[in-house]
């Protein structure tokens, strides 16, 4: 293990600049700076995990605008997720704000997400469920809960005593870092191997506990 498995310093005031340069001159003068600083380390941290989680991706800096009111054209962060859905979806993600590590299901089935709600309904399954998301959180990770619903799921009371998972959208979790100097040096490896291995039990859980996840969605 080398010092160029870590992420360059640069990465962070990247995308802090990125952000105020939403514009094609900027991007072009600063290709050269993303491939090197940015994505090359990433790259090289892929190699250097070594195919523990699978084969890994990393998504291109630019957005998807045809259906979204945000029309500016630039990724503000790096993402990093694993191929094979199969065995599990794990997630990296490196902006001016830091590094995040994460993994689950981001869009459960609708028969993944009944299921998950059964289980919180059901006293008898329930605690294996939060003792999963407590062993988590021990490690540093939250259950996801971005886009959550804003009130009780249809046949569920809005005073029930699991609301706040029956609620959740997406079943997953994540654990965000601040930029800090272990992410740019051989630490990050093995940080980022420790996390994913967090993620990994929470994956198991869910294809324990749910039905398999449905070809074409993610």
């Amino acid at each position: 293990m080398t010092e160029s498995t870590g992420l360059d310093p640069d990465v962070f005031a990247f995308y802090a600049e990125l952000e105020q340069n939403q514009n094609r001159d900027w991007w072009l003068a600063n290709k050269a700076r993303y491939d090197e600083r940015v994505r090359a380390p990433v790259q090289r941290l892929v190699d250097a995990l070594g195919g523990e989680f699978g084969p890994l991706k990393i998504f291109r800096p630019y957005k998807d605008v045809r259906f979204s009111a945000d029309k500016r054209p630039y990724k503000d962060h790096l993402g990093l997720v694993s191929a094979d859905r199969s065995a599990g979806t794990y997630y990296l993600q490196v902006s001016q704000h830091g590094l995040m590590l994460a993994g689950g299901e981001y869009q459960p089935s609708r028969e993944q997400l009944a299921r998950f709600r059964e289980i919180c309904d059901d006293n008898r399954l329930v605690g294996d469920l939060e003792a999963a998301i407590d062993e988590a959180a021990e490690r540093g990770f939250a259950i996801m809960t971005t886009d959550a619903l804003a009130t009780a799921p249809r046949g569920f009371r809005a005073d029930h005593p699991k609301i706040a998972l029956l609620r959740l959208k997406r079943l997953a979790i994540a654990a965000e870092h601040a930029p800090a100097d272990w992410m740019t040096g051989p630490e990050l490896v093995d940080r980022v191997r420790a996390g994913w291995r967090v993620v990994r039990e929470w994956n198991a859980w869910l294809a324990e506990n749910l039905p398999a996840p449905v070809e074409g969605v993610s």
